[in-house]
């Protein structure tokens, strides 16, 4: 079984964040493994063991100047990672993100393809289902159990009340919940091991999609950004034994009485 895990490297959440003068993330400085993707990844790594044959492959879009968030993929035991590099990419929206993972996941031919729910630094929870519709392939979102049985893959899909039990043809995309497994740490000989696995750096022109995607072909521009104003600390009283008659008043001042 050959599984795509679809993943992002961003800024380290535990270092100051600022935006670049295009209202964008600036992305400049160390770049780590979404937290979000290392489920995906520990799930393809488990979903190969039990196959017994098969390996997993890391796709990304970004930066390839910093590649340490996909050698820590690498190091889990993924066995390659594809990255789509290129100026020309920086403010493509969520759907042209879409589009340059599809072109990249089509020279592999996965199995499977697991995504996070979304990103943690942006947050649409629109990729992965665009992505499934660009590939024509089901997908089923929100996955806390994956079973592959045949060409059939079973999935317990969470619920607020609880989970729903799934089936789709392979090949398909799931979304995978964070939580669901215990992501692995990367051992010492994972580590080396990861330093000498093949990273494949591909460009815009490479997957012929040349004006389709960066700020010409994004359906949507951030023209500001302000910050959200401080809350204002609310009104406090002391009771004195008239309390109940101010919460009366109070309530009947906003009509909900």
């Amino acid at each position: 079984m050959n599984v795509v895990v679809c993943v992002k490297q961003i800024p380290d959440p535990a270092a100051p964040q600022s935006l670049d003068a295009s209202h964008n993330l600036d992305r400049s400085g160390k770049l780590i493994l979404d937290e979000a993707d290392t489920y995906g990844v520990e799930m393809a790594l488990q979903l190969v063991d039990k196959a017994g044959s098969g390996e997993v492959t890391v796709v990304s879009m970004g930066a390839a100047a910093d590649v340490a968030g996909l050698r820590n993929a690498l190091a889990m035991g993924a066995a390659k990672a594809i990255i789509v590099s290129d100026e020309s990419l920086r403010g493509t929206d969520a759907l042209g993100t879409a589009k340059v993972l599809a072109a990249a996941i089509r020279r592999v031919s996965p199995d499977l393809i697991l995504c996070a729910t979304e990103s943690s630094d942006g947050y649409t929870g629109t990729t992965p289902v665009q992505l499934a519709e660009l590939l024509s392939l089901p997908s089923i979102t929100f996955a806390k159990s994956i079973t592959i049985d045949g060409t059939t893959v079973k999935v317990e899909r969470q619920t607020e009340t609880g989970y729903d039990e799934v089936t789709a043809p392979l090949p398909a995309l799931l979304t995978v919940t964070a939580g669901v497994v215990e992501p692995r740490y990367a051992s010492f000989k994972g580590i080396m091991a990861a330093k000498s696995k093949p990273v494949e750096v591909l460009s815009v022109a490479d997957l012929a999609l040349a004006g389709e995607v960066g700020p010409t072909g994004a359906r949507q521009e951030i023209t500001d950004v302000v910050a959200t104003e401080s809350r204002q600390a609310g009104e406090k009283y002391v009771d004195e034994g008239d309390g109940a008659e101010k919460i009366v008043a109070f309530l009947e001042s906003i009509k909900v009485l």
